[in-house]
């Protein structure tokens, strides 16, 4: 008897990136005792940052996408992370964690709070088995140094750093030789192509967008995940109606509405950010909305004219400024953004 074929799913087209915590969950640990709140709480217990689930669903389901999470919580919370991710409806490829029993054990204490050698080695092995043509979107927060190694993943694979840089920036970054070894033998063995088109960082401690200008605009700072949906639609990862999908979650979910909504969007047109093309097909998909389903229906009435007043406010916008210039970075002049965050702030003090 004939085996049937077998048929293999087809390579990722594009690669979704996230972190966790300060990210995709709404967590606290800058205490000892947020920490061990974080730890013991339940799956149940756990919130997700407004959007963020409803934004992971609609990536998803165009089809073709790659899930791959990491993240600096400990191993021994993959159970309740993994039903929390189950709970949301987030179905994921790969979900890494930070093994820091082994690090204490080891006395690697550093590592306990940096993340350059945690991150950098698991996104660059990770794009090894992707294919070359696979674009990424990277998805971090401004808690720690997300937009710095996400940026320097980008440009390590695109050929645009070179090996004194790297090696500098891992000095300071104070990462093990162990874990340095590992970033240099997987960067090598990565076929050079530019896959990374956009980094969002969530203003989870709402540090000034305008700081991230250094970075480039490939990375765009967002205060919520509407504003990285309607980047996303101008970019061609989603259609109208998924922006509103993620829309209508925040407003069920989390006291949003579409005059905050708005605000978000003026916001980024005054960052140049070029989504103004999507105002219409937007609004449409809004007014759509409005229509549906009772419970979707209700989340809206109290402000029924709002659709109206969205309209006008982005007419009134008139003249936006150009959107910003690609620019190479200066890893050295950043360094102190891959120093661990209670480095950065003694060094401050």
């Amino acid at each position: 008897m004939a085996l049937p074929d077998r048929i293999d799913p087809r390579p990722p087209r594009r690669i979704y990136r996230w972190d966790l915590d300060k990210t995709y969950l709404q967590t606290d640990f800058d205490t000892f005792s947020q920490l061990v709140r974080t730890a013991l709480q339940k799956a149940s217990e756990k919130e997700a940052v407004p959007g963020a689930a409803a934004l992971i669903r609609e990536l998803r389901a165009q089809g073709d996408t790659r899930l791959c999470i990491i993240s600096g919580s400990p191993t021994q919370m993959r159970n309740v992370l993994e039903q929390k991710l189950k709970l949301d409806g987030v179905e994921w490829d790969e979900l890494v964690l930070k093994d820091n029993v082994r690090n204490l054990l080891r006395g690697r204490f550093r590592a306990l709070r940096g993340q350059v050698g945690y991150k950098l080695p698991v996104l660059l092995e990770s794009r090894i088995h992707a294919p070359v043509e696979a674009e990424e979107v990277l998805f971090g927060d401004d808690a720690e140094a997300d937009a710095f190694i996400y940026s320097l993943y980008a440009d390590l694979i695109a050929g645009r750093v070179d090996e004194t840089v790297l090696g500098q920036v891992l000095e300071v970054a104070q990462v093990y030789p162990d874990d340095r070894a590992r970033i240099v033998n997987a960067w090598r063995a990565i076929p050079r192509a530019d896959p990374v088109r956009r980094i969002f960082i969530h203003l989870d401690r709402l540090t000034p967008p305008a700081y991230f200008a250094r970075y480039g605009p490939r990375v765009v700072p967002v205060f919520n995940y509407f504003q990285a949906a309607l980047v996303l639609l101008a970019d061609g990862h989603l259609n109208p109606g998924q922006v509103a999908r993620v829309a209508v979650e925040m407003v069920q979910t989390a006291g949003h509405n579409l005059l905050t909504l708005s605000n978000s969007f003026q916001d980024l047109v005054r960052r140049g950010l070029p989504i103004q093309a999507v105002a219409a097909p937007l609004l449409q998909a809004l007014e759509g909305a409005l229509q549906g389903p009772e419970a979707v229906l209700q989340a809206f009435r109290p402000l029924p004219d709002i659709v109206k007043a969205f309209t006008r406010r982005v007419a009134a916008l008139g003249a936006t400024p150009l959107p910003p210039a690609p620019r190479a970075i200066d890893y050295l002049s950043v360094l102190d953004d891959a120093r661990p965050r209670t480095t950065r702030a003694r060094k401050r003090s």
